[in-house]
């Protein structure tokens, strides 16, 4: 049974699925979609054009689906989408696309966002992430699967976050992160694998090992990054992590990779 309090305001042209909750003092605006089971705890603002999967929920104050804060917007309609069982906790801002950006933040689904975190514009999150408390996304950053970032951390926009990377708490990432790769300092440093998460994931001792080994191969010895990256495909065809590490580093944004001070402490 779908539950709406009557304090909330709800626009006629919102969608609202089988099961919902919307709490006391709540706003959900015009053509919003709710999916089934969705709980607005109090006190949320969902803006515009903006879809929530299934089983969501938000926390009092969260700020969803608002202008993108950019300075060339002109109210050009725009999206933000939220995939299914996401958590957002108080606080949360999440910002729609820029119309000459495609016009859509994409965020996936079994999320987890701790209050005061924030995602801008235009950004890419995966599945299965966890924000802390007042992590920040610069716009147009893409977050791969299973990426923690700590609290007060903060990605400079246009950012690449690989799948199963760790942010260090109070870092600032300017530069593309490699997947499983964990970065710390003011500055971000890579400071080795998360090889923590790798282990959560349930891979074996022989597929982390042979990571580790092509990490090293990658980030010291002579030749470029991009020479030793070839050389780590070439013996490491057959581990699809270590892939995943060389198709990330062959595919580069623009921006520099986040690499050790020390290569030879690798």
């Amino acid at each position: 049974m779908t539950i709406i309090h009557k304090t909330a305001c709800v626009d006629s042209s919102a969608k609202i699925g089988d099961g919902v909750e919307i709490g006391p003092f709540c706003v959900v605006g015009p053509d919003v979609s709710l999916g089934d089971n969705v709980k607005l705890h109090s006190h949320v603002v969902i803006e515009c054009n903006t879809s929530l999967g299934k089983n969501c929920q938000v926390y009092p104050f969260a700020a969803i689906g608002g202008a993108p804060q950019h300075l060339g917007y002109k109210g050009d309609p725009t999206r933000l989408e939220i995939g299914e069982n996401t958590i957002i906790r108080e606080s949360v801002t999440m910002s729609r696309g820029m119309p000459n950006a495609g016009g859509l933040t994409r965020v996936g689904s079994n999320g987890y966002f701790m209050a005061y975190s924030h995602v801008a514009h235009d950004c890419v999150i995966g599945n299965n992430v966890i924000f802390a408390n007042s992590a920040t996304l610069g716009g147009h950053c893409h977050v791969g699967d299973g990426v923690i970032i700590s609290g007060l951390a903060a990605v400079h926009q246009f950012c690449r976050i690989g799948t199963g990377a760790f942010i260090g708490g109070v870092t600032g990432v300017a530069n593309d992160v490699i997947p499983f790769g964990s970065v710390l300092g003011d500055r971000a440093e890579l400071g080795g694998l998360n090889i923590v998460g790798l282990k959560r994931r349930g891979y074996d001792r022989k597929t982390i090992h042979e990571v580790r080994n092509a990490y090293k191969m990658i980030f010291s010895g002579s030749g470029t990054l991009q020479d030793r990256a070839q050389a780590a495909e070439a013996e490491y065809a057959d581990n699809p992590l270590v892939m995943l590490i060389v198709d990330f580093l062959k595919s580069g944004s623009g921006r520099a990779f986040c690499t050790p001070r020390d290569s030879a402490r690798v």
